[in-house]
């Protein structure tokens, strides 16, 4: 247990720090004098960065030690939480965010694997991973009434500064409770994949944030959008030419891990763009405070506290494959009420939908982390790990990104809220539709070549 525990504080404290900003950013804004797209890259180059170097905090876990880059990843981060308390501007945040984006590449593809390597037999890591799934719906429960208490009271920085306890208990458990993971010399870096992923994923949040503003037929925006397809290009090449790659591409073409991972970027973009939006509405459109804004979304998030550890449960009896399907259902229809129940609905007709859409994400979430991880040999554990959060946090930049995209480009705040939620919706029945055809009915049995 005090392994687990270990681990799930570092993840606890990397997903509270998403959920908790959301409902900080809008009052950060005034304060800071930031624009709308400010707002976006206060929460957007946080998740650009965990996105971008996610693959590079798998290989060095697997190269290095999970244990050692995942402390090294604790100390980054807590640092960094410090340095965003203490800014003075727009800019001095952003850039203090980009370091605690480089924090979160490091603690969360250790996290997986540390529980991998911690609970070998499949029903003691389903159980694992099924609290690890939960330890994020407790931080997303908790971010936004959080946020909004200590942004009422104390105010936005110590949204930041509560990091720091955390990351101190987190480092504390895991040198004293959790062993030394193994060093594989023989898995270098692959620096040239890395910058080219780091290319797309930054060319791909910066055109959906600056499209609201600049428009969709801005030449900078459709040049943007040109050039993300020539860096995949060049990450796919360089991993089919490398000795050593980063994602060995056979990895992808397995259906359970390539599949997985497109679920999770789905959910995600479809789970934190409504968050985001939502906030935004609440406090911009509504005129709640970040306080009122916490608890009108707190429906979306508390349910989200017990839907994995039920999952995980149920997963014994039934596999993965229905629960998340059903999960992905029961976002969808959220989400799709929420767009259906008009341009400014009572607060009580969107209770069901958010609620909807947080136990349907989570209660997915177990499923779809067990899937990927299990179909990966145990050398590749850190890589799996960070392939898996790579695309969930591309899809919630991308979620947040265009979500603010729309409120900020459509003739009304209104119609552009109710387009990204029909749009979530979208990416839910998508997430349903692949989990058919590549979620094993049982877990599937690693290739340990």
């Amino acid at each position: 247990m005090a392994p687990l525990l270990a681990v799930c504080a570092g993840y606890f404290m990397v997903i509270l720090d998403v959920t908790v900003i959301n409902v900080a950013v809008p009052v950060v804004g005034r304060e800071l004098s930031a624009s709308l797209t400010g707002i976006q890259w206060i929460t957007d180059g946080y998740t650009l960065v965990f996105a971008g170097l996610l693959l590079t905090g798998g290989a060095l876990g697997d190269r290095l030690g999970n244990r050692r880059i995942f402390c090294t990843g604790v100390v980054v981060f807590t640092a960094a939480s410090a340095g965003c308390g203490l800014a003075w501007s727009t800019g001095t945040l952003v850039a203090a965010r980009l370091v605690e984006g480089l924090g979160a590449a490091l603690i969360v593809p250790g996290s997986l694997a540390l529980l991998q390597q911690a609970y070998p037999s499949p029903a003691e890591r389903s159980r694992a991973f099924g609290l690890w799934g939960s330890m994020a719906g407790v931080a997303a429960s908790a971010g936004p009434l959080l946020g909004g208490l200590l942004v009422t009271t104390v105010g936005w920085r110590w949204v930041f500064f509560i990091n720091l306890p955390v990351g101190c208990a987190c480092l504390w458990l895991t040198l004293r409770h959790v062993p030394a993971s193994a060093r594989r010399r023989d898995r270098p870096v692959d620096w040239p994949a890395q910058c080219a992923l780091i290319a797309m994923v930054a060319l791909l949040t910066a055109v959906l944030n600056e499209a609201g503003r600049r428009g969709w037929t801005d030449p900078l925006i459709l040049a943007g959008a040109g050039l993300c397809l020539p860096a995949a290009a060049a990450f796919v090449l360089r991993e089919h030419l490398a000795r050593a790659p980063v994602l060995p591409l056979g990895l992808l073409r397995s259906r359970p891990m390539g599949g997985g991972a497109a679920i999770g970027l789905l959910f995600n973009f479809a789970f934190y763009g409504m968050i985001f939006t939502a906030s935004v509405y609440f406090q911009h459109h509504r005129g709640l405070t970040a306080l009122r804004t916490g608890i009108a979304l707190f429906p979306a998030v508390v349910v989200t506290t017990f839907a994995s550890v039920l999952s995980g449960r149920l997963a014994r009896r039934t596999g993965h494959r229905p629960l998340v399907v059903t999960g992905m259902l029961l976002g969808a229809a959220g989400l799709a009420g929420w767009a259906a129940a008009g341009p400014n609905p009572d607060y009580l007709l969107l209770v069901a939908p958010m609620m909807a859409a947080g136990f349907g994400t989570s209660f997915s979430l177990t499923g779809a982390t067990a899937t990927v991880m299990s179909a990966a040999p145990d050398k590749y554990s850190g890589t799996a790990s960070a392939l898996f959060n790579t695309t969930r946090q591309i899809g919630s930049a991308a979620g947040v990104a265009l979500g603010g995209s729309l409120l900020a480009g459509t003739a009304g705040f209104t119609t552009g809220l109710r387009t990204s939620m029909a749009i979530g919706a979208a990416a839910y029945l998508t997430a349903a539709s692949l989990a058919l055809f590549c979620i094993p009915r049982k877990a599937p049995r690693p290739d340990t070549g």
